[in-house]
């Protein structure tokens, strides 16, 4: 396949929206803006941010609704996909990452990873402390 891949590093600017299909499938999307950063004169200096719209299909999605805020920052790789339509008789485009890849980006704090248990694998069982009569 001749997709293009891109790597997105930035902040999400909004809530996640987590979104069930009547098939079964689950999308998540967000917007993220990436602002470039270069050192000039002694300083760092923010360019013009520019917005993203991302969105993550079924398992990835779930689990970017559950573990993804605004303001966090993130690091994103996925397939970028072109939209065109008419609108008064002129050709509009309009673009969006559908991702492979979500995650905090670790240069900013730190994260736990917490893996869900299978539906088809019984939850541990959790030892109840002895309660004193």
């Amino acid at each position: 396949m001749n997709d293009t891949r891109i790597t997105l590093t930035g902040w999400i600017g909004g809530d996640v929206t987590l979104r069930e299909l009547t098939d079964g499938r689950a999308v998540a999307s967000f917007r993220m803006a990436c602002t470039p950063t270069r050192y000039r004169d002694g300083e760092w200096v923010k360019g013009t941010p520019t917005w993203h719209t991302v969105k993550a299909w079924n398992r990835l999605g779930r689990h970017v609704a559950s573990s993804l805020a605004s303001s966090d920052p993130v690091v994103v790789h996925g397939r970028l996909v072109a939209d065109v339509w008419e609108r008064d008789g002129k050709p509009q485009t309009s673009f969006e990452v559908v991702a492979s890849a979500v995650g905090h980006d670790l240069s900013f704090g730190t994260t736990v990873l917490t893996r869900p248990v299978p539906a088809s694998e019984p939850a541990p069982e959790v030892e109840q402390p002895a309660r004193a009569a």
